[in-house]
């Protein structure tokens, strides 16, 4: 009898892990599909020996010097796009910060509805938000005349196909990005917090960086990788809202992997956009203390 009740429990843990590992294998097989041997073939086809004949194909021989002539040739366009993506992320920050705020402690009954007016951006086309911003823009449109009028733009001067114009499409873009995981960190704050740094003396600038902003900081570094990972990585904004000089690193790949000739290239600077901004990542991550978020 006694062994009985032993084994009983023993079998019910062996079903209860067997069932764990039947309900993982979905995802298991999926992220083996879909990442593992897409990533694998990057890897590979970053390494392919260029000198390769025809006939006997590119053959991965751990040429690694296609990462050198990759970064040799388009370091421009990669220092571009993280600059383009750092700084619409400092503006998404600084814009969604302020909105998000006000949402989680300002809005009261009208939270939910401003909620959705910042997704509502995303019913619509990427391409066609994108498009948008060339009127808004353009060189007779009524924010250059209107800038022209209070003289901060020259009769000569234009916002269209500058790094302005792609940077405020990147920031407009990716605005939701970074507010929906800032409200969702801010609104979680209990505001008896900040009641009680009033208490204690402190002026609202000294109680928001010492009560507010360390609270909130999950939502800031989840906000800001949402934003500038994809921010960096994008080319569609520098492509319709940019000129010749805007080019951005996104925008060389797709043109090198559509080459028959270099897409060991288009291999070798996804691999090396992809080091820089996981580096980047943890860089960051370790320097604000929040590296539960990981």
């Amino acid at each position: 009898m006694a062994e009985s009740r032993v084994a009983a429990p023993a079998d019910s843990g062996r079903r209860r892990g067997l069932t764990a590992y039947v309900l993982m294998a979905p995802a298991v097989i999926v992220l083996g599909l879909f990442f593992v041997i897409p990533f694998y073939s990057l890897v590979a086809a970053s390494l392919y020996d260029p000198g390769g004949s025809d006939k006997a194909g590119w053959d991965v021989t751990y040429h690694f010097a296609n990462y050198w002539e990759a970064i040799k040739l388009y370091k421009g366009q990669l220092l571009r796009s993280l600059l383009y993506g750092g700084a619409a992320t400092l503006i998404c920050l600084v814009l969604g910060y302020v909105l998000a705020y006000a949402i989680a402690f300002k809005s009261g009954r009208w939270k939910s509805l401003l909620l959705v007016l910042v997704i509502v951006p995303f019913f619509t086309s990427f391409l066609v938000r994108t498009l948008s911003w060339q009127l808004i823009l353009a060189d007779d449109g009524w924010v250059v005349d209107a800038l022209q009028f209070v003289h901060i733009l020259g009769q000569d001067d234009k916002l269209l196909a500058t790094d302005f114009a792609v940077i405020m499409g990147l920031a407009y873009n990716f605005l939701p990005f970074m507010v929906l995981p800032l409200f969702a960190s801010i609104d979680k704050i209990d505001p008896r917090l900040i009641e009680a740094s009033s208490d204690l003396y402190s002026n609202p600038i000294t109680g928001f960086f010492k009560v507010t902003w360390p609270l909130s900081l999950p939502g800031v570094v989840s906000g800001t990788l949402l934003t500038f990972i994809p921010a960096t990585g994008d080319y569609i904004n520098a492509e319709l809202l940019g000129n010749t000089e805007t080019t951005v690193i996104g925008k060389v790949i797709q043109l090198q992997a559509t080459n028959a000739n270099h897409p060991h290239i288009a291999a070798a600077l996804s691999m090396i956009l992809m080091f820089l901004i996981v580096a980047m990542v943890l860089v960051y991550v370790r320097r604000v203390g929040t590296e539960e978020l990981l």
